[in-house]
């Protein structure tokens, strides 16, 4: 694990992107040389920095298509399809870039031959990638494993761990075994990347530093799901951890920053939505009878209820007496056209207004209905935390986890937005927009 700016990455998958960009940077540089010697006029500056535009946004387009996931190595279809997209999207951004940099008649062949060799690149780069990891990483969890503890570690379905459990529940037992286990050296054989030991089996500090020794990663059950999951443990949260996080100490300088990116980002979302958001206000219009948008009383920062703005996708008095309810897969509320508002996020757009009136943020944890806070701050500890920023369109949670439709999906929802509000900087922030894309274009956790 990594750390960049204040941000848990695996290291593995970002020597995968860095290698992307290496891997792409010279594929260019030696096809545009080429390019130059057939009388091109390309010089080693163009060539250098048209080489370095497209590394970068090739490993952006990646990361946007989820490239980077190590879920995508797992789901071929979803990998191909990925990879034909981001090589459609790379050619119409190489045409641009080389018809800008290049203005000759001779070079109309260059975008195909860059965007075919940037794949190659990034084909090599996973197979390599692949054949260091023919193995799934796995975990040694030191103390009992019950239901909850194994549903738990699964959930690093993203890490694609599996975990060798030892079955005993005191901290002593426990030590014995996991020293036998290194002394035999069964832990190299059973290729166990990381040790993580449970509340009720802590890990006596010479034990711990043979496992350094031996090159294993050590962790507690809350530092798992922080640094390994990039979530947070909110069960075990020490005292006085709000007032130490990140988001409780924004300056004023980074607060109108925030405030500038919000409104320039709104603004540009308004204006290249425009014709999309007026079609859709017809076609919500002529679909079923009531209002074009819908308000919504939401909770904010610091608990300040706004009213929300969306696109109708349901029915006119949705909830009867006003109860609020969870909206289901197949809900019989939502209309036809709200149906594909919905899967497309389309009803979201007019929440830009939100962001420019400055009730919302682009990313930070989704708001909620009042009644819904009033009933999780009961039963989910640190709920109230996720007010000290504001509300966003995007956030960790959203990009992490489908829509929640229960007390349980509410928890785990948590889980990541206290990480966000933990770990909170700009650039988890930009990787929460990047993320985004892939997040809407799959129409994954809509409903």
């Amino acid at each position: 694990m990594k750390t960049l700016f204040n941000h848990s990455i695996r290291t593995d998958l970002l020597i995968l992107y860095l290698s992307d960009c290496a891997a792409i940077f010279i594929v260019v540089i030696f096809m545009m040389s080429q390019n130059g010697q057939m009388e091109v006029p390309v010089d080693l500056v163009i060539s250098t920095a048209t080489a370095l535009v497209m590394a970068l946004f090739a490993g952006i387009v990646g990361a946007a298509l989820g490239l980077y996931r190590v879920a995508t190595f797992a789901n071929p279809r979803r990998a191909v399809f990925s990879a034909m997209l981001a090589s459609l999207i790379l050619f119409l951004f190489a045409k641009i870039l080389i018809n800008g940099a290049i203005p000759d008649e001779t070079a109309h062949s260059l975008p195909v031959n860059l965007v075919f060799g940037t794949v190659v690149a990034m084909m090599l780069t996973r197979l390599g990638f692949a054949l260091v990891h023919r193995c799934s990483r796995r975990i040694a969890y030191v103390g009992a494993v019950d239901h909850g503890t194994a549903s738990g570690l699964r959930e690093g379905g993203a890490l694609r761990c599996r975990y060798q459990p030892f079955e005993v529940t005191l901290a002593l037992p426990a030590a014995e075994k996991l020293m036998q286990a290194l002394q035999r050296g069964r832990l190299r054989a059973w290729r166990i990347w990381a040790v993580v030991t449970a509340v009720s089996a802590p890990m006596p500090v010479g034990l711990r530093r043979q496992c350094d020794a031996a090159g294993l990663l050590v962790f507690t059950e809350a530092e798992f799901s922080e640094r390994g999951l990039n979530r947070i443990d909110i069960e075990n949260l020490p005292p006085g951890w709000l007032e130490a996080c990140k988001a409780a100490h924004t300056s004023n300088t980074e607060a109108a920053l925030r405030r500038v990116i919000d409104v320039t980002v709104a603004s540009a979302i308004l204006i290249f939505t425009l014709p999309l958001l007026l079609l859709s206000m017809l076609a919500v219009r002529i679909d079923s009878p009531g209002p074009v948008f819908y308000r919504q009383e939401r909770v904010g920062k610091g608990q300040r209820p706004f009213m929300l703005l969306k696109l109708r996708s349901m029915i006119v008095n949705a909830e009867p007496g006003g109860t609020a309810r969870w909206a289901t897969q197949c809900d019989a509320r939502v209309t036809r056209v709200g149906r594909f508002l919905r899967l497309s996020r389309i009803d979201e757009i007019p929440q830009v207004f939100n962001v420019l009136r400055g009730d919302m943020s682009i990313v930070g944890p989704r708001p909620e209905r009042p009644r819904f806070v009033e009933q999780l701050q009961h039963k989910l500890p640190h709920y109230n935390a996720r007010a000290i920023v504001k509300p966003g369109i995007t956030g960790w949670a959203q990009v992490n986890y489908p829509y929640g439709a229960s007390v349980e999906d509410a928890r785990i929802k948590l889980t990541y937005d206290l990480y966000y509000v933990r770990r909170r900087s700009l650039f988890l922030d930009l990787l929460i927009l990047i993320a985004t894309v892939r997040v809407v274009l799959f129409q994954e956790g809509s409903r």
